[in-house]
């Protein structure tokens, strides 16, 4: 039987730019792109060359360590340029894009009739795979293990995060055929996450084979990590794995069309946005794509994914192959008189330094200003205000810094992803990179342990 849990440590930050409720089909662009450099920890091995065909589900790469798991092609076409950084090291494999895309077949099956192995290299073979990650370590998950459970959360709560429950309207039969696939990957439970009381959820109560847990109170409680911490937390040596929603419909989809089908929808947000919507694209779509909807002039900081744990990027590149937003706000460079000390009711605080917890729905117009230089890293309190788990956030940053494994794994390393400290970063007077030092304690964890 499913949970009702209420999130009582975290934060809203309330952003202008919320995307409008209403998807756009973009035209194909000409280039769409796969980045080595988005699955963290993978060392790629090329099987493809500049000048050669691919089709839609054609090997582009595979893991060097683990050769099952293959990186395909998002769209059919030429490869049209490898661009690789220092020391050789593979940027992103740029495709030229058919104007009538064309699929590799794979096989159509119901996943109820298959085996675990049948699916697992199913999903293995048309590149599939990769949307699946696990806990610990945030990487892609190890078709050799088997997960003591699945986790999906199917809402955003990240600053201006797409409604998924507005996106999966129309899509519950594929939705439904996704989970029937992810149920084969473990003897656990798979569990359903939903935002108590959205608006649209109730698609969601429908769908069978999951045990649905209802979740609400402040970000992070989309944040699957947090969810996992509050149902079943991991132990050392036990493996979580977990998929976004949009993830289980191309999963659903390769069974049902015996293809993979790239498509995703994107949210185009931010205060710097002139209509901010969603757009109906593929894997790996250019940045200028999306940016070319229409964006204010100025200077401008662009983010593939959210405010908080988005990785900023430029309009000559391409979106993240996890990200379902894109997020456009000021730079923020011009300078304020007397810095942030001038009380003003344009300014956002979590405590109540300035006025803005008088008007707690308001939306704000920030930048990417750190307001503030970097200090002391001392206990203060302010990470547990907004910390939702049982883990001490700021002894657990000191161990990973000092490189301290036991003391890490005593302060439940294995639990948390560097997304859960974002809200940390944000409220930091210190202004520490938490997320970095985590993904580097994780880093260190994983090759010392394994």
């Amino acid at each position: 039987m499913g949970q009702n849990i209420k999130i009582r440590k975290g934060f809203d930050i309330k952003l202008k730019g919320e995307a409008e409720k209403r998807v756009t089909p973009l035209s194909p662009a000409e280039t769409y792109a796969i980045k080595p450099t988005d699955f963290h920890g993978l060392t790629p091995k090329l099987v493809v060359k500049e000048g050669q065909e691919v089709l839609a589900g054609s090997t582009l790469f595979y893991d060097k360590y683990n050769e099952k798991v293959k990186f395909t092609a998002p769209v059919s076409g030429e490869i049209a340029h490898i661009k690789r950084g220092e020391k050789r090291r593979i940027l992103e494999i740029a495709i030229l894009a058919d104007k009538e895309l064309r699929y590799k077949e794979f096989k159509k099956g119901d996943p109820s009739s298959l085996s675990r192995e049948e699916v697992i290299d199913q999903l293995l073979e048309s590149g599939v795979w990769p949307l699946i990650r696990q806990r610990p370590y945030t990487v892609i998950a190890d078709p050799s293990e088997k997960p003591k459970a699945i986790f999906i959360s199917s809402f955003n709560s990240n600053p201006l995060g797409p409604d998924n429950a507005f996106l999966m309207q129309g899509y519950g039969d594929l939705l439904q055929q996704g989970i029937n696939v992810i149920s084969k990957l473990t003897d656990g439970k798979v569990h359903f996450n939903i935002l108590k009381g959205a608006k649209g959820s109730e698609m969601f109560d429908k769908l069978n084979g999951v045990e649905k847990n209802y979740f609400s109170g402040p970000h992070p409680a989309g944040n699957v990590g947090v969810q996992i911490h509050h149902i079943d937390p991991i132990n050392k040596g036990e493996r979580v794995w977990y998929v976004d929603v949009q993830s289980l419909l191309t999963i659903g989809s390769l069974f049902k069309e015996g293809k993979f089908d790239a498509t995703r929808i994107i949210a185009l947000t931010g205060s710097q946005v002139n209509s901010p919507s969603y757009y109906k694209t593929i894997v790996g779509a250019p940045v200028k794509q999306l940016t070319s909807q229409g964006i204010k002039t100025g200077d401008n900081r662009i983010i593939s994914g959210n405010v908080l744990s988005g990785s900023q990027v430029d309009e000559s590149t391409y979106v993240g192959f996890y990200d379902d937003q894109v997020t456009v706000i000021n730079e923020g460079k011009d300078p304020a008189f007397f810095g942030w000390l001038i009380p003003s009711p344009k300014k956002l605080s979590v405590s109540r330094t300035f006025f803005s917890w008088l008007t707690p729905n308001k939306k704000y117009d920030l930048n990417t200003n750190l307001n503030g230089e970097g200090r002391a890293f001392v206990v203060t309190g302010q990470y547990d205000k907004v910390f939702p788990m049982d883990v001490l956030p700021v002894q657990l940053i000191k161990a990973a810094l000092i490189k301290d494994i036991e003391s890490m794994e005593n302060l439940g390393i294995y639990e948390v992803s560097p997304e859960d400290f974002a809200l940390c970063e944000f409220v930091c007077t210190s202004k520490v990179d938490s997320q970095s030092i985590i993904r580097e304690g994780l880093d260190l964890i994983k090759q010392e342990c394994g």
